[in-house]
C-alpha cells in the first residue's frame, strides 16, 4: 500500500503492541526482531523497538524511560460504525474521552494504547474531499472571528 506519511511508534514490548491494536482490528503484516508493521484497511502503524532496545535508540535515548510516550501527538483512526466500535473498545481500553458529537458534525471517542500513546478513533469521512454544509459553517464562523479580532487590534 503506498502513501505518503508513515508513523512509526517506538514500544519497549511487541507482544503488547501486538495485542492492544489485534483488537482495535489491526492485522500483522510482518516482523523481524525489532520491527513490526500492522495494517487496520487503509490505516498502517509501524512499530520500532519491541525490547530494551528501544530506550538506547540514537535520539530517543536521550529520554528517560518514565517519559511519556507520545506526549502532545495524537494518532486518528478512522472506523465504520463507530458506536458499535466504541462498544467493543470500552471493554479492554482505557477511554479518556467518551463517544460523543463534536462540533465539526462528527462523532469520535479517545483512548490510550498501553504506552500512553493518544487516539482518537473517529467516524470515517472524507478529510481531504469536498467540505460539507457544517464544515463550511465552522470555517465561515472561524473567519469571522479572524476579523472581529483584526478590527479590535487596528482599535488598540
Amino acid at each position: 500500500m503506498l502513501t505518503d506519511v508513515y508513523i512509526e511508534l517506538h514500544v519497549p514490548d511487541f507482544k503488547k503492541a501486538i495485542e492492544f491494536y489485534s483488537r482495535l482490528g489491526f492485522k500483522l503484516l510482518w516482523r523481524t526482531e525489532d520491527y513490526l508493521v500492522m495494517r487496520r484497511k487503509r490505516s498502517v502503524l509501524n512499530f520500532y523497538g519491541g525490547s530494551q532496545k528501544v530506550y538506547s535508540h540514537s535520539y530517543f535515548g536521550r529520554f528517560k524511560k518514565t517519559t511519556r510516550c507520545g506526549y502532545g501527538v495524537e494518532m486518528i483512526i478512522p472506523v465504520d460504525r463507530v458506536e458499535g466500535f466504541y462498544n467493543s473498545v470500552k471493554k479492554f481500553a482505557k477511554i479518556v474521552q467518551p463517544l460523543q458529537l463534536k462540533k465539526w458534525g462528527r462523532r469520535d471517542f479517545r483512548i490510550v494504547d498501553p504506552f500512553g500513546f493518544y487516539l482518537r478513533i473517529t467516524e470515517r469521512y472524507e478529510w481531504a474531499g469536498k467540505l460539507d454544509a457544517r464544515q463550511k459553517e465552522l470555517i465561515n464562523d472561524y473567519k469571522m472571528k479572524l476579523k472581529e479580532g483584526d478590527l479590535k487590534a487596528k482599535k488598540i
